[in-house]
C-alpha cells in the first residue's frame, strides 16, 4: 500500500480512533498497583501515540504530499529501469489537465509521466511533462515550442506543482487570456537522490548538475518538439527549487537564458537532509553561494526573476544583494509582496505572474 494511499490513510485514522475507545473502555481495568497493570497502562498510552503521530504524519503528507514512497521516507536510493530502445524519456502515463474541457488534449492539453534518462550524469529522473493544447493543434505538427523546468522544494513531489502550485492551470489559463504565450512545462524535484543534493554535483556521489543543467534539456528536445537553444529555455522553482532555479540559470546560461527563485535560498543547506555535498572541495563550495557567484564569475546574457516579501520571508535581505549583484549583460526583476511566507498560498501569488513574466522573454523555434 502506498504512502501517499487514501486507503492507508484512512485505515490508520480508524485504527487511532478504535483504539482510543478501547483505551477508554479498558483504562478502569488497568487501574490500581501492580507490575502487569502499570505495564499495560505504559503499553496502551505508547501504542496509542504511536498511532496518533502515524495519522498525523500521514495525513500530511497527503496533504501536502512531501513523500510519494515508503523507499522516499526513508532516504532509500531509487533504482529508475533503462527506458526500452535507450530513449532518452520514457513516458509511463497521461492524464487530463484540470481545466475545462480538459478531456480533449487540443482543448486542455496533456500531461505525461515520465521517465527522463541522463546521458553524461548516467542517471534517471521522474518528471511529469505539461503539453499545451496548441502541442495538438491541427497545422501545428512542424512548430516548436519554447520550454521551462519547473522545481518543486525539498522534501516535496512533483505532483504539488499540479496539485498544490497549479502550473499546467496557470498556463493554460495564462496562455487562454493572451497573457502567455503556450510553453511545454517539466516538472520535478530539485534532486535525483533520496538526498537533497540541490543541483550540485557531488563527488563520487549523484551528478545533480550535470543532469538538470546538461542533460535535461537535451533528453526533453528528443522527444518533444521545444527549442534546443537557451532562448528556448526558462527554469522556475520555489524554496530548494527556487535555488536550484536560479543556479542553474547564473551557471549554465549555455542552457537556460530565464531564471526564477519564488522565496529562493541563495547558498545550499548542507545538513542530515543533504549530506556532505562538497567532500572537502571549498572551491565548489564557494561556487555554489550564488552571492560569491555572481561577484567572483562572468555573469552571463541571462534574465533573473526572484521574489520574497517585506515581513514573512526569511530571505529578503538576500534577495535585495542578489538584486544588487546582478550586472550586465545579466539583468534582474524582482517581486516584494508587503507580507508573505515560505508557503504554498505566497507562492500561488506569484506563480501567474512569474509564469507571464518568464514567457515574454522566451522564444520558440
Amino acid at each position: 500500500m502506498g504512502l501517499t494511499s487514501d486507503t492507508l490513510s484512512a485505515c490508520v485514522v480508524l485504527a487511532t480512533l478504535l483504539l482510543g475507545a478501547v483505551t477508554v473502555w479498558q483504562w478502569p481495568r488497568l487501574g490500581g498497583r501492580g507490575t502487569g497493570r502499570v505495564l499495560g497502562r505504559i503499553g496502551i498510552l505508547l501504542l496509542a501515540q504511536v498511532c496518533v503521530l502515524a495519522s498525523v504524519g500521514l495525513v500530511s503528507n497527503r496533504t501536502f504530499l512531501f513523500y510519494d514512497s515508503w523507499s522516499d521516507l526513508v532516504g532509500a536510493k531509487q533504482q529508475v529501469a533503462a527506458a526500452p530502445g535507450g530513449a532518452a524519456v520514457q513516458v509511463l502515463g497521461r492524464k487530463a489537465p484540470a481545466v475545462p474541457g480538459g478531456v480533449d488534449p487540443r482543448v486542455g492539453g496533456v500531461i505525461e509521466k515520465v521517465v527522463v534518462h541522463g546521458e553524461r550524469s548516467r542517471t534517471a529522473a521522474p518528471a511529469y511533462v505539461y503539453l499545451p493544447p496548441e502541442y495538438f493543434a491541427k497545422g501545428a505538427e512542424q512548430r516548436r515550442f519554447p520550454a521551462a523546468v519547473v522545481l518543486t522544494g525539498f522534501p516535496g513531489m512533483a505532483e504539488n506543482l499540479i496539485k498544490k502550485l497549479e502550473y499546467p492551470q496557470t498556463a493554460w489559463r495564462l496562455a487562454k487570456q493572451k497573457k502567455a504565450q503556450p510553453m511545454v512545462l517539466v516538472m520535478m524535484r530539485p534532486t535525483i537522490a533520496a538526498a537533497n543534493t540541490q543541483c550540485i554535483d557531488v563527488p563520487g556521489g549523484p551528478q545533480s548538475e550535470t543532469f538538470y543543467g546538461t542533460d535535461l534539456v537535451k533528453a526533453v528536445a528528443t522527444a518533444y518538439r521545444v527549442g534546443t537553444s537557451p532562448g528556448n529555455w526558462g527554469v522556475i522553482g520555489n524554496s530548494t527549487g527556487g535555488y536550484c532555479a536560479l543556479k542553474l540559470a547564473v551557471q549554465h546560461p549555455e542552457s537556460f537564458s530565464v531564471g526564477v527563485g519564488l522565496s529562493a535560498e541563495y547558498r545550499p543547506e548542507t545538513d542530515r537532509e543533504s549530506g556532505d555535498l562538497f567532500q572537502g572541495d571549498k572551491d565548489e563550495e564557494k561556487r555554489s553561494d550564488l552571492l560569491w557567484h555572481l561577484d567572483n564569475r562572468p555573469q552571463g546574457d541571462s534574465s533573473f526573476l526572484v521574489t520574497s516579501s517585506l515581513t514573512g520571508e526569511p530571505n529578503y535581505r538576500e534577495t535585495m544583494e542578489f538584486v544588487a549583484k546582478v550586472k550586465a549583460p545579466a539583468r534582474v526583476s524582482s517581486i516584494i509582496l508587503d507580507s508573505g511566507g515560505h508557503n504554498f498560498k505566497t507562492w500561488r501569488r506569484e506563480v501567474p505572474p512569474a509564469l507571464a513574466w518568464m514567457s515574454g522573454r522566451l522564444t520558440a523555434d
